[in-house]
């Protein structure tokens, strides 16, 4: 037997509860695994919320997108009994049950082996959106970014996405502008790195102009709408947005002016199915480019049961920085 937290459909809302599960209901993978830790992201206030957030379909389901744990069993050469691994992406949370338990059963293709300088507990500190972080990091680099190229941008800073992304730009020496539209958290994002903090009121209208001062080499954009196209218009010739979010809305009020006069490049980030030997490459990443203490001052710890109120206020930007969910605790 082993505990979960539970979606289960009542009447027309999805309620959630810890439950005592046998092994059997596990659904059919190659590996079995004992999870210490999994996290909260985005995805997963949505997967809590009452419907679902149309992300998941079947009931009942097990939401929680990552984990890190230890192999207990596998039919797959690649992993035996006593490996620690992480899982990320893959769509599991989504339409495979997921990491808001003790055990999971998946794909063995969607493991990646723990990297040796993190713990469980640090990698789901990291998380989907650490990961992500990293991965939008490495592609403007990959596009030409470099600190003596000027400032970064980086919006919904306070975030899961861009918390990580601000301790990894300023460990690699760049300066880094936050945006944020709480004054309170202003203090940690410095603690973090940034040498600038820009209210996010100063970007917030919708784009006027389709070329404003150019002001930036580089930015990681988790917000998207109507903020990522004014910040098109701001930046430096040449320069790349990693896209790595939509928490401002789906749709792009933009103009194309930005990349036909000043060659702005456009990067979408997919952490969800990124092949597996660019993952092993960001979690190295990670392990190296990221700050054991800088990702210890973003963690806030929880337990199953604490999942369902923190997913409703990672939906309305309330949770800052890294839940980190101790599902033994």
């Amino acid at each position: 037997m082993f505990r979960a937290l539970v979606l289960e459909k009542e009447g027309d809302a999805a309620v959630a509860h810890v439950r005592e599960l046998d092994e059997s209901a596990l659904p059919a993978g190659d590996v079995t695994v004992a999870v210490e830790y999994s996290t909260l992201n985005y995805k997963d206030g949505l997967a809590l919320s009452p419907n679902g957030g149309g992300i998941v379909r079947t009931w009942p389901h097990v939401a929680g997108i990552d984990f890190a744990g230890t192999v207990e069993a596998s039919d797959d050469a690649r992993y035996k009994p006593g490996d620690k691994v992480v899982l990320t992406g893959w769509r599991v949370g989504e339409v495979h049950w997921g990491g808001y338990a003790q055990k999971a059963r998946v794909k063995a293709d969607w493991l990646v082996p723990l990297p040796g300088g993190l713990t469980t507990r640090a990698a789901m500190a990291v998380g989907t959106a650490g990961f992500t972080a990293m991965l939008a990091v490495m592609a403007l680099e990959e596009h030409g970014l470099t600190p003596a190229k000027g400032e970064v941008l980086v919006t919904g800073a306070s975030g899961g996405v861009g918390s990580v992304a601000v301790a990894v730009l300023a460990k690699l020496g760049y300066q880094v502008a936050a945006v944020t539209g709480r004054a309170e958290t202003e203090a940690y994002l410095r603690d973090l790195g940034a040498s600038r903090i820009v209210p996010r009121a100063e970007l917030a209208e919708v784009v006027k102009r389709p070329l404003e001062t150019e002001t930036w080499a580089g930015c990681v954009d988790a917000v998207g709408g109507a903020m990522l196209a004014r910040v098109l218009g701001q930046m430096k010739y040449g320069a790349s947005v990693a896209a790595v979010g939509l928490a401002g809305g789906a749709a792009l009020p933009a103009s194309v002016i930005p990349f036909l006069l000043r060659g702005v490049n456009l990067l979408g980030i997919d952490s969800v199915t990124v092949p597996y030997e660019r993952r092993v490459k960001a979690w190295g990443r990670v392990v190296s480019d990221l700050a054991v203490e800088k990702l210890e001052a973003m963690v806030r710890p929880a337990m199953l049961a604490d999942l369902p109120e923190l997913g409703a206020a990672i939906l309305q930007g309330g949770v800052q920085g890294r839940v980190v969910v101790d599902v033994n605790g």
